[in-house]
């Protein structure tokens, strides 16, 4: 299977990888910095680190959050 590239505009797809390669994570534990070395450490994430910001981190965490039922 073919990893596909990921960018700070695919937050569903960013959640999802990371709920692929980091099922024990206390999501209530989980700092912005943290998860943001998270998402720039996937497979596949293929964007400029420096691109992101408070906004798209939050918003990845409140999917992740939803998705996971937490």
């Amino acid at each position: 299977m073919v990893q596909a590239e990921l960018y700070w505009d695919s937050t569903y797809e960013i959640v999802l990888a990371l709920m692929e390669n980091h099922p024990d994570t206390d999501l209530e534990a989980l700092g912005l910095d943290e998860l943001n070395g998270l998402i720039v450490k996937l497979p596949g994430f293929a964007d400029d680190p420096a691109w992101a910001n408070d906004a798209i981190l939050k918003a990845i965490l409140r999917d992740w959050y939803e998705e996971t039922g937490v």
